[in-house]
């Protein structure tokens, strides 16, 4: 009995010795455990936030108004002879503006790899405008020495950008740093005129035909316009505490429409993750 009672006290000597030299092992609310040495933030969910940006909007009005002017000198010797249309009228512009809006998405998680959808909404002040022209002397068959300038004007004002994205992190402690693309769809009013003014002149012509002074414009407005393109960036959210994250992203946003246009952000944001 005697020794039955003193190998019981030894085992428990030894294994009380084992379990005080076990490190502490702390339990992080809303975190995966991985073995007895690390923690990893759970990423997976619906998650919704806002932010704000600023940017720079770059357009390209190079020929923007040639399709205006051919309108305009459709049939004429100035368009048939002298290609008024096609002169190299305008040229790229970049501007800053600023804007504010949300995001809400989904995310599903496998160990550090983070895959996601999210729908993006900024609304703000972005584009310019340009007014560039040329002036050219040029003879046409009819004798006529054509003193001409063509002006074009061009102005594209986005108010709203959307995108649709897909996106792919990697979950770096309390860090996701990610990258994105989509789809874009914005809303802007873009504004096109051609002004086209000179004076036509041969002495040899009748009385009352030897100087001839011409002024022809016209504008086509869209306004509340559709526009339509894609999307693409990087980015990292930060959790701070209990579903509670910081977000900074760069966003390269490419619109297709009658001006080329290309949008860049940098923008900072808060959301939650449910």
């Amino acid at each position: 009995m005697r020794r039955l009672l003193l190998a019981a006290m030894m085992f428990g000597a030894v294994s009380g010795a084992q379990a005080a030299d076990m490190p502490d092992l702390p339990i992080l609310r809303g975190a995966f455990t991985d073995g007895l040495t690390a923690t990893r933030v759970n990423w997976q969910g619906y998650y919704i936030g806002g932010h704000a940006g600023f940017g720079t909007s770059d357009m390209n009005f190079t020929g923007a108004t040639q399709s205006i002017a051919a309108h305009l000198l459709s049939g004429t010797a100035l368009e048939n002879e002298g290609g008024v249309s096609s002169w190299p009228v305008g040229g790229k512009v970049s501007t800053h503006g600023n804007g504010f809006g949300g995001f809400v998405g989904y995310n599903s998680q496998w160990d550090d790899v983070v895959l996601g959808v999210e729908f993006n909404y900024m609304h703000g002040k972005f584009g310019g405008s340009q007014t560039d022209s040329m002036s050219r002397i040029f003879s046409t068959a009819n004798g006529y020495t054509n003193s001409v300038t063509y002006e074009g004007t061009g102005t594209v004002s986005i108010s709203d950008m959307a995108t649709l994205r897909g996106r792919a992190g990697y979950a770096v402690g309390s860090f996701l740093p990610y990258m994105f693309g989509g789809v874009a769809l914005g809303q802007a009013n873009i504004i096109r005129t051609a002004h086209i003014f000179g004076t036509q002149v041969n002495p040899a012509a009748d009385p009352g035909f030897q100087n001839i002074p011409f002024d022809l414009s016209a504008t086509d407005a869209k306004n509340s316009h559709m526009i339509y393109g894609y999307s693409a960036g990087l980015g990292v959210d930060v959790m701070l505490m209990a579903g509670l994250f910081l977000r900074a992203e760069w966003e390269y946003v490419r619109f297709t429409s009658s001006v080329d246009t290309q949008v860049n952000t940098v923008r900072a944001g808060l959301g939650y993750k449910f």
